[in-house]
């Protein structure tokens, strides 16, 4: 270990001692460190940190991490405080000094971006409405069935090519762009080999179309990577593609926001791109204000034509709110600005499953309707609500099984031959049907094949099913938190002495001399120049070159070692 290299990793050691754990674990982010694998499970405490960051290749990656601003700052020696790269003065380490020699880094130049024409605006608007519509749809989707992905963590391409043929987005492309631009603003989630709805993205479908817009802008301004922000806002995007000189990725990463922007709305096309009204203060920081861009959208309405085929025409969009409830008793058939519903006894009996009632369901839909409710539909509720429960799914506590009962023999003898059921391996017993696969499994697939099955708790209370669900933070935001606690309780006390003898191992590795203080009994303090050979049981051995003696002296006493 060099003098300089020595003193640099200590210094970067107790700024990490001093940093808070947010800032540690973006740290760790950045040189892709995987919690629990190499280096991290090697790691004893912040100094080995401090070590594998001034490794060749990890200073290479900080840099690629690093924007233009701090990379100019580097290179010509202005100050800029960092955790890894930098001394105490916030300038170059001689180290990150030398990668950088000979690179001809400029800071970004103040720009701002173009106003957008009036045409601009409003092609931007129509799209921001597209791409909130288009969005919501696939949010809502997921609530049922999660999208699969690749091992990359990619969406698959059958999925891409399902979701442009089911008219949730008009090309596979931009299914796979609405899909990620979900996955940054964290209303989709990823988890293992699917791809679910959060709670936030849950709850964002239920909003008003403003609320929607506004809060999708939001959170895509709270995603940009640090190096397009500025304060609370952020940077002209027409600087994006240069902001990371030295991130061979950042080239495609850019291009991503940059489109994620224009979907939401927040950049107009042109030449050179441009900015509608509504994205301005967004930018610069401020809240969103929305009434120059819903102006530009297309109207809602908030009536539906109840028809006697079981169908419900929406004469226009629907407001999100209505439109959300409305599909959670039916199957929409289609995505255009009328969009048709239908109810069927399997939709009706679903949504009784999640909660409706026969009676809120009519209030919702008398409101709803322009029509009334034609009897063809108030016969289907009720049947489908007498029959509600007909069929009972709960679980053995016993055996942890799943059993099916029902008063009406004959409908378990059906569903105990029915074919499309044969994968549950239901078997007879008494009067009632087990089954080895989980409770909501077997409800899920007696629903879909239109048996008129409730889901019962523990407790044998009706449970209201959720299909699939929210995919839950499982401890995602915090990966490093456990990483961080124990590399903090080693680097409590006794930090001095585990520097003093890593400062020794080092010497004895590289067999260098280093002068060495010993504490004496008077208080005074004597130097030695030793070489070390070995350290053990409390106590460093050493060879005196002076004197020509082999010296050993406890470590306890060592106040300082430094080289020589």
């Amino acid at each position: 270990m060099t003098p300089a290299s020595s003193t640099a990793q200590r210094m970067i050691a107790e700024r990490l001692a001093a940093a808070d754990d947010h800032a540690l674990a973006e740290l760790f982010a950045a040189h892709r460190i995987s919690p629990g694998a190499n280096p991290a499970a090697a790691w004893r405490d912040l100094f080995d940190v401090a070590e594998t960051m001034l490794q060749p290749d990890q200073i290479a990656l900080a840099l690629s991490h690093a924007d233009r601003d701090l990379l100019a700052d580097l290179a010509s020696g202005v100050p800029h405080p960092t955790l890894a790269l930098t001394d105490d003065r916030g300038l170059a380490l001689p180290a990150v000094a030398a990668r950088l020699e000979g690179t001809d880094i400029a800071p970004a130049a103040p720009s701002a971006p173009r106003p957008a024409s009036e045409s601009e605006a409003a092609h931007a608007a129509e799209r921001a409405f597209t791409t909130i519509a288009s969005l919501a749809d696939i949010v809502i989707s997921t609530l049922a069935k999660p999208l699969s992905r690749v091992g990359t963590g990619a969406l698959s391409a059958v999925e891409r090519r399902r979701l442009a043929d089911e008219g949730l987005a008009q090309t596979p492309e931009e299914a796979d762009m609405l899909v990620r631009l979900g996955l940054a603003t964290d209303l989709l989630r990823g988890e293992g080999r699917r791809i679910g709805a959060t709670a936030d993205g849950s709850a964002w479908v239920r909003l008003s179309t403003r609320e929607r817009w506004s809060a999708l802008a939001e959170r895509f301004r709270d995603a940009l990577p640090r190096g397009l922000r500025d304060g609370r806002g952020w940077t002209d995007p027409a600087l994006w593609s240069g902001t990371y000189p030295l991130d061979a990725s950042w080239p495609a990463r850019a291009d991503a926001w940059t489109e994620f922007a224009r979907l939401i709305g927040l950049i107009a096309d042109g030449a050179p791109p441009s900015e509608p009204a509504w994205a301005a203060p967004l930018r610069l920081g401020d809240d969103a204000d929305t009434a120059t861009l819903v102006a530009l959208m297309p109207g809602e309405v908030d009536r539906v034509y109840l028809q006697n085929d079981l169908t419900a025409i929406s004469p226009g969009l629907l407001e999100p709110a209505l439109d959300v409830r409305l599909r959670g008793m039916t199957t929409r058939e289609s995505h255009a600005q009328a969009s048709a519903y239908r109810f069927t006894e399997g939709t009706i009996t679903r949504a009784l499953s999640t909660g409706e009632t026969s009676e809120g369901m009519r209030e919702f839909l008398s409101q709803l309707s322009l029509t009334g409710i034609p009897q063809p539909l108030e016969y289907l509720i009720r049947r489908s609500a007498e029959r509600h429960g007909l069929v009972r799914v709960s679980r053995d506590g016993l055996t942890g099984q799943t059993v099916v009962a029902s008063d009406d023999r004959d409908l378990l003898r059906t569903i105990e031959v029915d074919r499309a059921l044969g994968a549950l391996g239901f078997t007879s017993d008494g009067e009632a049907l087990r089954s080895k696969a989980s409770r909501d499994v077997v409800f899920w697939a007696l629903s879909d094949a239109r048996y008129p099955a409730v889901v019962l708790d523990d407790g044998g209370s009706v449970a209201h099913a959720e299909r699939h669900g929210v995919v839950e933070d499982a401890g995602g935001s915090e990966p490093y938190a456990a990483l961080i606690a124990r590399l903090r309780e080693s680097h409590g006390e006794g930090t001095d002495r585990a520097w003093l003898e890593r400062e020794l191992d080092a010497a004895i590795r590289d067999r260098t001399a280093v002068v060495v203080a010993v504490r004496m009994p008077d208080g005074s303090e004597r130097e030695l120049t030793l070489e070390p050979t070995g350290l053990g049981g409390g106590r460093l051995r050493g060879r005196d070159a002076a004197a020509e003696v082999e010296r050993t002296l406890p470590v306890g006493l060592i106040a300082s070692v430094r080289p020589l």
